[in-house]
């Protein structure tokens, strides 16, 4: 599909249509009332918007690879059930569950995969990003439930969890980065 057809030219500059049919569209539920006048004034100021005030071209570095997404939603998955066990076994277990704060270096340089790895850990029950330090790329993760002494164990862990989202998400060059 020919994608110059989805953003003809203006006076020299690109104009999306699919930008501009999304803004016609939020112009007419502004103004509440669906009328000729409304569409017509949301497409004028649609076409206006977009060409005045173009957006750049933005590429977020993710690549979906279907094997290594597949892997890590796998891999989530199972760590998901095995984390809200143990956090369920120290909510009904008395007394003080085991927690401790650990710093791991992060290999990527990519913010899109820090950003994803980050989520990652955030969203398994028990462990959280406390702090990132962005000079030396180091994650400040807590962790709860893990009893004795599990530094090098977490470090392994979150090393394993990044290169599983690089390889799911990960730009080739974001893969060259690990190895």
């Amino acid at each position: 599909m020919n994608l110059n057809v989805l953003a003809p030219r203006l006076f020299g500059r690109r104009v999306p249509l699919p930008l501009v049919a999304w803004l016609a569209l939020v112009w007419t539920a502004l103004w509440g009332e669906l009328s000729a006048g409304n569409v017509i004034g949301g497409l004028a100021a649609g076409f206006v918007v977009t060409w005045l005030l173009p957006l750049p071209a933005v590429d977020p570095g993710i690549r979906v690879n279907p094997a290594g997404l597949v892997r890590f939603l796998l891999w989530f998955a199972r760590e998901t059930v095995v984390s809200t066990a143990r956090v369920v076994y120290w909510v009904v277990h008395p007394g003080q569950p085991p927690t401790q704060v650990v710093r791991v270096r992060l290999r990527t340089s990519s913010e899109s995969m820090i950003v994803f790895t980050m989520v990652a850990i955030t969203s398994v029950p028990g462990s959280l990003v406390a702090e990132f330090y962005p000079d030396e790329r180091e994650l400040a993760v807590h962790v709860l439930g893990l009893p004795g002494e599990v530094t090098e164990a977490v470090r392994a862990d979150i090393t394993a969890l990044e290169r599983r989202i690089v390889e799911a998400f990960g730009t080739r060059a974001d893969r060259e980065e690990l190895r």
